[in-house]
């Protein structure tokens, strides 16, 4: 390991000379690159030096563990174990960031919640949902936009579309993929019974022009008047877009604008996205069932957690955790069921290395 992070930080200090050199600061665009690939290297020479001084620290006081004072003998002694605990630490995270990155984990995202079994009910959990992922990336300072939504009577999602925006989106939403299972009454339940209700969630990253190349003859794009629970918003001109991918059959609309021209940018911005994801889709499948369980593999028709109202619990199956905040948990406080998954599986991904 320590061979290869040598190797990275010869590069490292190479490309530190090149961010100085006139020609460099004086082309932008390449500075830019060499700015981007320093900035990424940072954390590992910075580990990595840390760890050599931490080294060079416990040589020197292994040297002071034959003073003649007792004393000082003493203060080494527990000097040396102080160090040695830093540097598995150090260890740990060297190995950690030599990891191979997700491609993806720099994207923005399209998060898609819908309401699956349970009818009225499981659509008011999707607006619950999307209340609470919207609430964490406010946390965040991260920026929301509704690209399609499809409202209930009562107040309910049947299905919603947002794009969030901002500093390493996937890698925080990337494991939020698959069905979420609520256990609640129903504000429709005369008898006081608890129901069992199912939303699905789908995170795709966001897709760039450059990562899916759409033919404009594969596409059938019809517009109509935008429909609704009724009332003055109703659109009375035909700005919804429904646009036909013909080779992969996959469908997409847009009513959330007033603008035609805005719905049918945002419903090429998800038509991207759901290519994006089949094609990487298919690209997993050619990886070992191994490689697919260590790293998760996002299926979005696995159960993987349980928000039970009369235990004030949350469940992630996942990694067996059970936290009893749901309340501050739906109010977008979602890192302590977070934070615990990303640290799952990067260990297993350190298991499998």
């Amino acid at each position: 390991m320590f061979g290869k992070i040598k190797e990275i930080e010869k590069h490292y200090d190479e490309i530190e000379k090149l961010l100085s050199m006139p020609k460099v600061i004086q082309d932008q665009e390449t500075y830019q690159k060499y700015a981007k690939e320093h900035s990424h290297l940072t954390p590992i020479i910075t580990t990595f030096r840390k760890h050599q001084s931490t080294e060079d620290e416990i040589e020197n006081n292994q040297s002071l563990l034959h003073d003649p004072d007792p004393e000082i003998r003493k203060l080494a002694k527990e000097e040396i174990g102080i160090l040695r605990s830093d540097l598995k630490t150090l260890e740990k995270k060297l190995k950690m960031d030599l990891l191979p990155k997700d491609p993806n984990d720099e994207k923005n995202i399209l998060l898609e919640i819908r309401a699956g079994t349970g009818g009225e009910e499981a659509a008011l959990f999707v607006a619950d949902l999307f209340k609470m992922y919207n609430r964490y990336a406010e946390l965040k300072k991260w920026k929301t936009e509704i690209l399609s939504q499809n409202i209930t009577g009562i107040g309910g999602l049947k299905e919603i579309i947002i794009l969030v925006e901002g500093q390493k989106v996937y890698s925080r939403f990337k494991y939020e993929s698959g069905v979420h299972r609520v256990q609640r009454v129903p504000e429709t339940e005369t008898q006081g019974r608890i129901h069992t209700s199912a939303v699905t969630v789908a995170v795709l990253p966001e897709a760039e022009e450059i990562d899916v190349e759409i033919n404009p003859e594969d596409l059938r794009i019809d517009v109509y008047r935008s429909s609704g629970p009724g009332g003055q918003h109703v659109n009375k001109t035909d700005s919804a877009v429904r646009i036909t991918h013909l080779p992969s059959g996959l469908v997409v609309t847009s009513q959330a604008q007033k603008s035609q021209h805005k719905n049918k940018t945002k419903a090429m911005k998800v038509l991207r996205s759901r290519l994006l994801d089949i094609q990487q889709a298919e690209q997993q499948t050619k990886i070992s069932e191994e490689r697919k369980s260590m790293v998760g593999s996002g299926d979005r028709s696995e159960r993987i957690r349980t928000y039970n109202f009369p235990q004030g619990r949350v469940t992630d199956h996942r990694i067996n955790l059970t936290l009893y905040k749901l309340e501050s948990i739906l109010q977008g406080e979602v890192d302590p069921v977070i934070n615990p998954l990303i640290t799952h599986f990067q260990a297993e991904a350190l298991k499998a290395k």
